[in-house]
């Protein structure tokens, strides 16, 4: 099951129904099972207070993922900062939709076994979400 909250920010306007079919597919194409899976969207403030109690970083990131998954099934609390999502979108130049779709399942990409921090990683990542989204671009 995936669900959505909030923690101090509003709700996006995402079709959680279509997101959720989405992450259901994009998982499959990855060979997992889609278990308890939680977005929490919240604001910077609460995303560098998460880093630091639980990874002991300080810094502001988009994304933190928690990752509860075993064998085939994945399952995760994934942490967005809203307030990332729309500085990432206009540094990269992408709209807001299309950066927090990128987010979402970057969490879910992660929850499927694909890192970003080692060499070459990044690419593999990003081709991985470039991949998703036009999965989810398809399904319109």
């Amino acid at each position: 099951m995936v669900t959505y909250q909030t923690d101090g920010v509003n709700m996006p306007a995402i079709k959680k129904r279509k997101i959720t079919t989405w992450i259901k597919d994009v998982a499959a194409t990855y060979g997992k099972k889609t278990g308890e899976i939680a977005y929490i969207f919240c604001s910077d403030e609460k995303i560098l207070e998460v880093n630091r109690q639980y990874l002991q970083h300080d810094y502001y990131t988009d994304i933190i993922t928690f990752d509860y998954s075993e064998g085939d099934k994945i399952a995760g609390d994934l942490f967005i900062s809203l307030d990332t999502v729309r500085t990432n979108a206009e540094q990269f130049h992408s709209t807001y939709d299309n950066e927090l779709h990128r987010v979402i399942i970057h969490g879910i990409l992660h929850l499927c076994g694909i890192n970003d921090k080692g060499p070459g990683e990044r690419e593999i990542m990003e081709a991985a979400e470039n991949k998703a989204l036009a999965m989810l671009k398809e399904s319109k």
